[in-house]
């Protein structure tokens, strides 16, 4: 019965995954559609993409950590 949790918490932890890659789809998409309006400011673009990027995907790592503190505790 524990383990039946862990397993089903540990899926429920990593659906916060689902968000964070469309999150960073969303981020390049908008990057990609900002920069073939004004390419001057591509690079200013591309850093806030970036830093947009390692916030997203920070996200996503607390939640597989999450996930993992379920399974192996």
């Amino acid at each position: 019965m524990l383990a039946a949790a862990k397993y089903l918490g540990a899926g429920l932890a990593c659906s916060g995954l689902i968000g964070a890659g469309a999150g960073i789809g969303l981020i390049f998409s908008a990057l990609i559609s900002s920069t073939a309006r004004n390419p001057q400011v591509r690079g200013q673009l591309f850093s806030f993409a970036i830093l947009g990027f390692a916030l997203a995907e920070a996200t996503g790592l607390f939640a597989l950590m999450i996930a993992f503190l379920l399974l192996y505790s």
